[in-house]
């Protein structure tokens, strides 16, 4: 007798991040390990548009996803952005207690300012956010992301320079997680100085076009 085919069928995948659960079609249970779920988070977020990327992990009979990357979707920050008003935008890697962290913060001041007072949100910022997160795990970060309990801290400290009309955290996501025993053999400082040399050159050229498109505008 022939053998009866195995049928594919949905397997629940729970989303302890934001206390949801989301279903994959496969086989079996352990198919769904290593695939991406990604979350609209709008509704969630009052109609900040951002969506969550994470990635399954099965362990025994259950399925958890792992948050990986948020991202601000780029027609909410368009729609943010009024006449009148600069935005300041960075990018760059750090660690934290378990992975390297890819941070792109964007700020919008309340009306026209210098370019030495961006600059200087621009490196407050980055300063703020790398003491910030170095203690901390990744999911605890992306946890307090969610509950904007990362970007209130960092908006009142950036009050001092300049006050804000928007302090957000455009990209938030895991460039490479750090086990135990890569943290003996690599200094997450050094992984970081990697992660960063690879995508410096970039910056610099896209950093330099904006410099030059801001002076003609302020000419």
């Amino acid at each position: 007798m022939a053998q009866a085919k195995k049928k594919q069928k949905f397997f629940d995948v729970e989303i302890p991040l934001i206390g949801k659960t989301a279903q994959l079609f496969a086989y079996t249970l352990e198919e769904t390990h290593g695939r991406n779920i990604v979350y609209d988070l709008t509704r969630l977020l009052r109609g900040k548009n951002a969506i969550l990327t994470t990635k399954v992990e099965v362990n025994g009979d259950k399925a958890i996803a792992v948050p990986k990357e948020f991202r601000i979707l780029p027609y909410f920050m368009k729609k943010m952005i009024r006449k009148g008003t600069n935005y300041v935008e960075d990018s760059f890697s750090t660690p934290c207690k378990d992975a390297v962290l890819t941070i792109k913060p964007f700020l919008i001041t309340r009306r026209k300012v210098s370019r030495a007072v961006r600059k200087a949100l621009r490196i407050k910022a980055k300063e703020v956010l790398i003491e910030y997160v170095k203690n901390k795990t990744a999911n605890e970060l992306f946890d307090e992301l969610v509950q904007n309990k990362l970007q209130r801290p960092l908006s009142l400290k950036l009050k001092k320079i300049y006050p804000l009309s928007l302090c957000e955290i455009r990209v938030f996501s895991v460039a490479k997680s750090l086990d135990k025993k890569q943290e003996k053999v690599e200094n997450p400082k050094a992984v970081v100085e990697k992660t960063e040399e690879v995508k410096e050159e970039k910056s610099k050229k896209k950093v330099k076009k904006k410099e030059e498109k801001e002076e003609d505008e302020e000419k």
